[in-house]
């Protein structure tokens, strides 16, 4: 199902567009989802909903079978990229794990602002919007998915993501679709 209407009081809630994590090889190409991402934010704004721009400088200290990143990175890793064009009134999340409600004063924020709905985007699909997209769900946020603004590593994981999760927290439509929602 395509994106049928946006509550008055949604929130654009871009995960991970950070300088580290829009360098990797991605399935669809990280300027296009940055691109997407930089016109929802500038409609959201126009319209004075909130924007919140999340990234990430850790991670969980739980035992998993697949190899994590190891050393040091790099001093700007965790630097929105610009193409966002950060404003005084967004809101930044900087969380340690996957999802952006976890430890962090995300649901504290949004509730203070009356919002009742996320528009989600960034990278990576199966990880952080997914978890995002999850938890904002199991807190009783309307869940939308900009389907073109968001990319991941792996295509099957995307592609999961896409067609069996997402649609099960919510609805899914492009970056035109919810632009012309905004009205």
């Amino acid at each position: 199902m395509s994106v049928t209407t946006l509550d008055p009081t949604a929130a654009l809630v871009v995960i991970d567009l950070q300088k580290g994590i829009a360098g990797l090889p991605t399935v669809h190409p990280s300027d296009e989802v940055i691109a997407r991402s930089a016109r929802l934010a500038a409609a959201f704004r126009a319209r004075e909903l909130p924007v919140v721009l999340v990234n990430v400088t850790g991670g969980a200290p739980g035992r998993t079978e697949s190899a994590r990143a190891g050393g040091t990175p790099p001093a700007d890793w965790a630097e929105l990229v610009p193409e966002l064009d950060r404003q005084s009134g967004d809101l930044l999340v900087t969380k340690q794990v996957w999802g952006a409600f976890h430890a962090t004063a995300l649901d504290l924020e949004l509730r203070r602002r009356g919002v009742t709905q996320v528009v989600l985007t960034g990278i990576a699909t199966s990880i952080g919007v997914e978890s995002t997209a999850r938890a904002a769900y199991e807190h009783g946020y309307h869940v939308t998915v900009a389907t073109d603004a968001v990319t991941d590593m792996d295509e099957g994981a995307h592609r999961n993501s896409l067609e069996k999760i997402f649609p099960r927290l919510g609805e899914t439509g492009t970056t035109d679709e919810i632009i012309a929602l905004l009205g």
